[in-house]
């Protein structure tokens, strides 16, 4: 999944964190060289003007006591403005309130939106800077000489630990929405009480770095002799009522105290303790409900035993007593000689129809069979044509997201409304662990940090071919807030230069910037934003920067407050480098296609040079482009036609084999059936491109899976039926003529293959309901190609077995028809009479151990124990689907894949999209969706910020990034730096932006053209705070444009550029915006679709809750959405296919008992099969519900056979479940059991994951089960309660030939 950067692209700039520490240097007061000695009394000032400057431009105070002085008016009233605190007297110029309150305005953005915290915070240098009685808590400790002046060097404040905690509690919840954190992080250094932020503050900088000029030793007391006094101004809570913030800035505010509850926690699954053990419920009652039903089981099988000792009769008599229906007895009658015993059938129409119709249909056939065959493989051909049409769909959104999804429209609403996310190209280097250890070294080096600079210089090497022009990727790059790509990379904290890596103190640089990387000047990237260290480090402890950063944070020296946190990153053990390049829909403009040609370029790259590069110096490297998926599969769609060929070449000398007669050396080149097998493998190809070609046709596209799939799973399935079919034909009498052969092995297994065939159709046809594309379109060409096969099998293979009975009986050697070899005795020829092994098998051995009354007690008990414990373990499937499964094994995303896993600690990026916002001052919206001061206290941010409290469930790891926040906090008076205007009502920038303040200026001035500009509104202006909906419509454009600095840090461009749709806005309604934040680091896929459905249920609370549209978006919401119901789908399929052969098998056969029977069949398969994909860890998906689905049709192959010969054979049940395996029995294990084994077996040679774990692994487990109900527990169900015989025997007088009795109609 690709890194959320986009939230990384923030307006900080310079002095961002250490604003606090700025604000000291300039607003300390300095005096007059020629005043008083110091002293410590009221109305004494202890510094007052300025003596001097440093190297770096940062002014200094004079160390000299002075008495306050007495403002003039119109100074005392600017001093009121921002210092209410303070009346008369003060102890600061004019120049110097300037000074503090142009410096303050950059801590401003970042408080406001709390006014009790902003007033706290102001107060603490107000008292600092102007208080009259300064010398009471002010001592200067140090002084140093600058420029022939004394000047200040060290002082010591006093303040009370009731105003410092007072201070800290107001502001340590305060959100920062641009960098979804705490305020805290940047303006104290993300201190975690009120000593730590003092510390942080009073820290004395180095030249050139942001902090204080001098120390400033915060003390909480004074010396028990001194006239000192602590500074101890009136706090303000957070939850003041005049100054009250939000919920979301103040969690504890009275308020708040009843919230919204969070998202519950989803509850485990219901289990009990049975001693050291815990049993899930299900578990226990699956154990319970076996021991009942075995218990009850046994008890009628005594019952029946003592019922049958104590009756005379046979003791062969089954278990359960044949019943009488319709007058039919089941007891055979004897035939006597001369007398034939002629059985009559009470069947349905359906049936008689069927078997008058094969009758006549297998007389015609077998007269006319150049006719049959020429005019059914024409017909085929003919719908083939459809392939010159033929195209495969590679993209993802097109194979795995339904065009109806409400994901897809929310993306699509995403894309128009906003802007589409960025496209990902990506780099990870790692480092190895070793060997004896495990662990892994640290990755940050110097060594590998200029590795990681000649990689760089390479990609800004690379040159796409786009249309015979040259693309680099400066031209494709995201460049939010300038000329510079906002690459993420280590390589920031050095503005992307290698030159600058020793000039800036190597890997100790990089150090200062993993904890100051929102602060400092030195560590802001090259494309003026901030960096976050956990989006360019991979491999360390924890989920993500933020919440280690708020755990493990320690205050050190010179540098400021420091956390463990640079001691865990320099555990990391990986590099992540990430290239965001634009996206653009409908690409109109070729920027998508010149990314594409840049992207190739970049994969050959890595594979040709950067690879070797990394190798060479013992680390890995795994790689990505945004294409790279598509790619992948196109390559995929050609890797496996050499194992398609193999499987087919297999499968024909299968065939050959399976369908000759018993080898005798001297006959084994006429008995051989290799033509009529190859014939057999072409007429399976044929249905396949007849189905191809029909879609094709029809402008439907092919897939992956189709290609791969569909010929294996046609020729498993259609080979049953022809081994069927030449199994009949050769028990037919021989003395009989060929076309009374024909007929009577198309009357005798006809019904069942066409119950069979039109079951697996309408099962395949059921998975055409799965949402995903790719699954529906394989299931709608699966059914076509089972269909025409079908279609073969009945009109060009009958045929086919025609040419070769006739061949054979001429003595015509197989693959030459045209050589006519030396007469020899039709019985050697055609193998004799005599049973093959399989036959002898299943009359002598099989069929006998199943009718003992043991072997089928627990035959019975042993399927029911599988059944019920596939039951009992299947709430643990897993749904999902793996992203490395659909990639060729030898694919590099492989390594790309885990190496996301490993090394990532940042989620997905999360966006709250909010639809038709009302921004006019009568509608309620804006206060519903805010959450800065006077915002309601179930808003919509102020909610997502509780949420984010709880992670563990709702998924989402930090407040929202908010434009409306940040756009309110702009417009306020208080933010007297950022909303201002010219005389004639224009945009007036920053004083620190042109054109205020030029580039060529290293101080800029406040006299300069923008001296005249005043904030945008007075409180007067405003209605509670909030602007007019004119004020709103004007200023909007404003902030959006407004670029961030170090004097305004809330200005919109760049960080919100995209989240407004300003289309139509005018009216007082805004159609799409967005507000963002991260989910928390996602490593499965239960983790993916439970993200999903968190957001989903969160969004639609507030909905409801607010009365405004909100739905979450995240760019892998597409891939995931069809999981949160695919038990749903799955059950439904299933319940419909199954449902679906119940009424087929009712049609054909008209006996509920065994369609009953069947279903009841099917239904275990498909537990049992569930219960293997547990086992073998193969996840829910529309792939594998597919499967699932298609394998019902599949099983009934295993059934009907077996069911259809039990139903038409006489005696009791015991008896017919003995002829039915001696019947087909041996058919149904080589000619559906081994022909699928040997299909099946192929696909392991995949090279493809997702057909070796869903179509190998799924099928080989289909093929064993379907195998042992279909010949084990489906003839002990039938000889214990089958239906009773349809047949009647009614004595005739009649010789005949002993051999024309056994004849099955």
């Amino acid at each position: 999944m690709a890194i959320p950067l986009k939230l990384l692209l923030l307006q900080l700039l310079t002095f961002s964190v250490l604003v606090s520490a700025d604000l000291i240097s300039s607003s300390l007061n300095v005096l007059n060289p020629h005043s008083e000695p110091s002293r410590h009394s009221q109305d004494f000032c202890a510094m007052y003007d300025i003596c001097g400057e440093r190297s770096d431009g940062k002014v200094l105070n004079c160390p000299y006591a002075s008495p306050s002085i007495k403002p003039d008016e119109l100074f005392s009233a600017k001093i009121q403005s921002l210092c209410p605190t303070i009346t008369g007297k003060v102890c600061c110029t004019e120049t110097q309130f300037d000074t503090l309150r142009s410096q303050v305005q950059q801590a401003v953005p970042f408080l406001v939106g709390c006014p009790a915290c902003l007033r706290n915070f102001l107060n603490l240098f107000c008292e600092l800077s102007c208080s009259p009685n300064q010398s009471l808590f002010i001592n200067v400790t140090s002084i140093a000489e600058v420029s022939g002046n004394m000047t200040v060097d060290g002082i010591d404040y006093h303040i009370t630990d009731t105003f410092g905690k007072g201070l800290y509690e107001s502001c340590k919840e305060v959100k920062f929405g641009t960098m979804n954190t705490r305020a805290i992080n940047f303006v104290g250094g993300g201190a975690q009480n009120f000593r730590e932020w003092f510390t942080f503050i009073g820290q004395k900088a180095p030249p050139g770095f942001p902090g204080s000029p001098y120390a400033i030793n915060f003390k909480s007391n004074t010396p028990e002799s001194d006239v000192m006094v602590p500074m101890n101004l009136s706090v303000y809570s957070c939850g003041d009522t005049s100054l009250g913030c939000s919920c979301g800035d103040c969690p504890s505010s009275p308020a708040c105290s009843s919230p919204e509850p969070l998202p519950p926690r989803e509850e485990e699954s219901c289990s009990i303790r049975i001693g050291p053990l815990k049993v899930r419920c299900i578990e226990l009652s699956m154990v319970l409900v076996y021991i009942l039903l075995v218990s009850c089981f046994f008890g009628w099988g005594a019952l029946n035993r003592r019922r049958d000792i104590t009756k005379p009769g046979d003791s062969s008599e089954p278990l359960l007593h044949p019943l009488e229906e319709d007058g039919i007895t089941s007891e055979p009658k004897e035939s006597t000689l001369g007398v034939k015993v002629e059985r009559h059938a009470q069947v349905s129409p359906v049936q008689r129809y069927m078997e008058n119709f094969y009758r006549t249909y297998g007389s015609w056939i077998a007269r006319n069979p150049s006719l049959v065959l020429f005019m059914s493989v024409a017909i085929v051909l003919a719908l083939s044509s459809g392939l010159f049409n033929f195209e495969v769909e590679t993209r993802p959104e097109k194979l795995w997201v339904g065009p109806g999804s409400k994901a897809a429209e929310e993306k699509k609403f995403f894309d128009s409304h906003l802007s589409p996310f960025y496209r990902i190209e990506q780099l990870i280097l790692a480092t190895v662990p070793d060997p004896k250890s495990g662990r892994a070294p640290s990755i940050v080096t110097d060594e590998n940090i200029l590795l990681l600079f000649e990689i760089q210089e390479k990609v800004d090497q690379i040159r796409g071919n786009y249309s015979g022009s040259k693309v680099s990727l400066t031209d494709i790059c995201l460049k939010p807030l300038g000329e510079d790509c906002a690459t993420q990379s280590i390589l920031q904290y050095f503005k992307m230069d290698p030159g600058n890596f020793d000039d800036y103190g190597g890997v100790e640089h990089a150090e200062y910037c993993f904890q100051h990387y929102t602060s400092s000047e030195m560590c802001l990237s090259a494309f003026q934003a901030p960096v976050d260290p956990s989006a360019v480090l991979g491999g360390f402890s924890g989920n993500n920067y933020s919440e280690v950063m708020v755990s493990e944070l320690s205050c050190s020296v010179p540098f400021g407050c420091y956390s463990d946190l640079n001691e865990l990153y320099f555990q990391a053990t990986a590099f992540v480098v990430t290239y965001p390049v634009n996206n653009v829909i409908g690409d109109s403009s070729n920027e998508n296609a010149m990314a594409i040609a840049w992207e190739q370029s970049f994969i050959q790259l890595a594979k040709e040079v950067v690879l070797p590069m990394v190798r060479s110096k013992n680390l890995t490297l795994s790689f990505s482009s945004e294409s790279s998926i598509e790619e992948e599969l196109k390559r995929e769609s050609t890797a496996d036609i050499i194992t398609i060929a193999a499987s087919y070449l297999v499968m024909f000398v299968y065939i050959s084999v399976t369908l000759g007669d018993a080898p005798q050396f001297d006959t084994f080149y006429i008995s051989s059936k290799v033509l009529l097998g190859l014939s057999g493998v072409v007429l399976v190809l044929l249905s396949v491109l007849g189905s191809v070609g029909i879609f094709s046709a029809l402008g439907v596209k092919s897939t992956l899976i189709i290609m791969e799939v569909i010929p294996f799973l046609v020729l498993a399935v259609g080979v049953d039926n022809m081994c069927i079919l030449v199994h009949a034909v050769k028990r037919q009498p021989r003395h009989v003529s060929l076309e009374e052969r024909i007929s009577s092995a198309l009357v005798e297994v006809g019904p069942s293959i066409t119950l069979a065939s039109l079951s697996e159709v309408l099962a395949f046809a059921v998975g055409a309901f799965v949402p995903m594309p790719a699954c529906r379109i394989f299931s709608m060409f699966a059914a076509l190609a089972i269909m025409l096969d079908f279609f073969l099998q009945i009109t060009a293979f009958v045929a086919l077995i025609v040419f070769d009975c006739k061949r054979s009986a001429d003595n015509r050697i197989d693959c030459f028809p045209c050589i006519k070899a030396p007469s020899t005795s039709q019985e050697s020829v055609e193998g004799g009479t005599g049973p093959g092994f399989l036959e002898r098998y299943m009359k002598e051995v099989h069929a006998p151990v199943l009718g003992l009354r043991v072997v089928k007690m627990g035959v019975v008990a042993v399927f029911l124990a599988f059944a019920l414990a596939s039951i009992a373990i299947s709430p643990r499937l897993e749904t999902g689907l793996e992203q490395k499964i659909v990639l060729p094994r030898d694919s590099y995303l492989q390594d790309y894949f885990d190496s996301l896993s490993e090394y990532l600690r940042v989620g997905p990026p999360l966006y709250f999209v909010v639809k038709d916002y009302n921004y006019s001052l009568e509608s309620k919206h804006t206060n519903q969706l805010c959450s800065i001061s006077q915002c309601n206290s179930n808003s919509l941010l102020n909610e997502i910020s509780r949420a984010s409290q709880a992670p563990e469930t709702s998924y989402i790891a930090k407040p929202a990034a908010s434009w409306l926040d940040d756009f309110l906090v702009w417009l306020s008076p208080e933010a007297f730096g950022c909303c201002r205007k010219f005389t004639n009502d224009s945009y007036c920038p920053p004083d620190d932006q042109p054109p205020c303040c030029t580039a060529e200026e290293d101080i800029c001035s406040l006299d300069g053209i923008c001296k005249d500009c005043t904030t945008c509104f007075r409180h007067s202006d405003l209605v509670h705070d909030r602007p007019s909906t004119a004020q709103f419509r004007e200023k909007l454009p404003w902030f959006l444009n407004a670029l961030p600095s170090a004097d305004c840090a809330k200005g919109g461009h760049g960080a919100y550029t995209n989240s407004v749709d300003l289309k139509g806005y005018e009216t007082g309604v805004i159609q799409a915006s967005e507000f963002r934040t991260y989910h928390t680091p996602l490593n499965t896929q239960g983790d993916y679709v439970n993200a999903l459905r968190a957001a989903r249920e969160f969004s639609s609370r507030i909905s409801n809750s607010l009365k405004i549209d909100i739905f979450p978006y995240s760019v892998f919401y597409i891939f995931f959405e069809q999981y949160l119901n695919i038990w749903t789908v799955a059950l439904t399929d299933f319940a419909i296919a199954i449902g679906a052969i119940f009424i087929v098998c009712l049609l054909i056969t008209s006996s509920v008992w065994s369609s009953a029977i069947i279903v009841l069949v099917l239904v275990m398969i498909l537990l049992d099969l569930m219960g293997m994909m547990v086992i073998l860890g193969i996840q829910l998906n529309a792939v594998s519900v597919v499967n699932l689905i298609m394998s019902i049709g599949i099983a009934v192959e295993f059934c009907v056979h077996i069911s259809h010969a039990f139903l038409m054979s006489s005696g009791n049940r015991d008896q017919r479940a003995r002829k039915a395996l001696e019947t087909m029995g041996a058919s149904v294990f080589s000619g559906i059991t081994l022909t699928k084994l040997v299909g099946v077996t192929v696909l392991c040679f995949a090279r493809s994951e997702i057909f070796v774990v869903y179509y190998f692994q799924m099928y080989l487990a289909l093929v064993i089960i379907g195998f042992l109900h279909g010949l084990i527990f489906l003839p002990v169900i039938l000889s214990l309660a089958g239906p009773p015989q349809l047949y009647l025997d009614i004595e005739e007088q009649q010789q005949t030939d002993e051999a024309s009795s056994s004849l099955l109609n």
